[in-house]
């Protein structure tokens, strides 16, 4: 039991850091793309908005199985 709930804990960990790192790769494109042609920046917001949903899904996700195993204690 004492293994699960490690597993549990380093799923949360591993989903928080990987939604962390994809963020800012995420923001960091959109300031590059926006410095590099400011008339595009709605654009750009807009497209930076879903990439920002898609990379928040997985640790929603992970977080939905961490409980589920959770359950199992």
């Amino acid at each position: 039991m004492e293994g699960l709930a490690l597993a549990i804990g380093i799923v949360f960990g591993l989903a928080a850091f990987g939604a962390a790192i994809g963020n800012s790769l995420v923001i960091s494109k959109t300031i590059d793309g926006v410095a590099r042609q400011p008339e595009a920046r709605s654009s750009l917001m807009g497209i930076m908005f879903l990439g920002l949903g898609l990379v928040e899904a997985v640790p929603i996700i992970a977080v939905a199985i961490g409980f589920m195993l959770y359950g199992k204690l």
